[in-house]
């Protein structure tokens, strides 16, 4: 039942053993078990390992089993540590497999007959995404993230926008919840939405993305970067995929005319997703840029978060949400 928190069958029966029955020695557990004293021995130095027995205070010559309620603290922050270093592998991994491809993108030639197309540059993004509008006949959809919109994109995109509102085509974009707070990006979305364009906001979004006509698709190559360049896809089954993934969030997104929702025991889903993100390993700036807030908002969340669960690192706060209901047993 433990194994998911990283203790094998045998071990796990061992420390249920010294549990039930804490006068057992090495002997006691061979007999009670019925499995070879080195069997025994193993999972013991296992359990040490792990932190979950210890010698008594008592009687030196002992060893004692750690209380359930303390064991299965000491197993979530073990496994939260490993998942934080592994997120942190992923991320550099990520950041140098981005470096390559930018290093390389200008040697690369495109593969039409994949489906892919590569866009150099904010003009090249632009240009594209103005003769792309032309085109764009029935439904056009975006993920924006970043949070409030710079003054530029929403000047460059208003007549884009207002051209394709007038033709008819159905439009959908969802920002990030934190746009709320910044007036002009509501104005703007809210002009959006007078034009008969459709608006939601999520926690959260993992890259730029626009979908024409569920036909192609333009993404930022970088999504911490997103100036660097795009990616035009038109492959059907890449599109097929961005397309099952825009109406998911689409579903779980709330409309921007109605208060931002609560997550369970009253958590705003901002806050749910700083605790996702937490311990999943991210940084305040990583986190920052996911919600599209400054990093110092970002850390102002991570230490309110802290404050409520009474934690004093972030591996205790991923720890105490997972007891208290707040994030699944493998979060992460």
């Amino acid at each position: 039942m433990l194994d998911l928190l990283g203790l094998d069958h045998q071990t796990e029966s061992v420390y249920r053993a010294m549990l039930a029955h804490p006068e057992d020695g090495v002997e006691g557990l061979v007999s009670r078990l019925g499995r070879p004293a080195k069997e025994i021995r193993d999972a013991l130095d296992r359990l040490s390992e792990l932190a979950l027995v210890r010698f008594s205070t008592e009687d030196p010559t002992q060893l004692h089993a750690v209380s359930p309620h303390l064991g299965i603290e000491i197993l979530l922050a073990r496994q939260q540590a490993e998942l934080a270093a592994q997120q942190q592998r992923v991320e550099a991994s990520r950041a140098v497999a981005a470096r390559l491809i930018s290093e390389f993108a200008g040697q690369q030639e495109d593969v039409p007959e994949a489906g892919v197309q590569y866009l150099r540059g904010l003009e090249s993004i632009r240009d594209y995404l103005t003769a792309l509008n032309h085109q764009v006949r029935h439904e056009f959809l975006a993920f924006a993230p970043g949070g409030p919109q710079t003054e530029a994109n929403m000047q460059a995109s208003r007549p884009l926008n207002q051209r394709l509102l007038e033709r008819g085509v159905q439009m959908r974009t969802i920002y990030l919840d934190s746009i709320r707070r910044d007036a002009a990006t509501v104005a703007y979305a809210e002009w959006l939405m007078d034009k008969g364009a459709q608006v939601r906001t999520v926690p959260s979004l993992p890259n730029r993305m626009i979908i024409c006509d569920r036909q192609v698709a333009i993404m930022a190559a970088d999504s911490n970067a997103t100036s660097v360049g795009a990616v035009v896809l038109s492959a059907p089954g890449l599109i097929a995929a961005l397309c099952t993934l825009f109406d998911t969030t689409w579903r779980a997104a709330e409309a921007l005319g109605t208060p931002a929702g609560r997550e369970q025991e009253g958590l705003t889903r901002q806050q749910a997703e700083v605790l996702h993100l937490l311990a999943e390993g991210h940084t305040d700036d990583a986190i920052a840029r996911k919600l599209g807030v400054s990093a110092r908002t970002a850390r102002r969340f991570a230490n309110a978060l802290m404050a409520q669960l009474d934690a004093r690192s972030r591996f205790q706060a991923g720890v105490r949400a997972v007891q208290y209901g707040y994030l699944p047993a493998n979060a992460g």
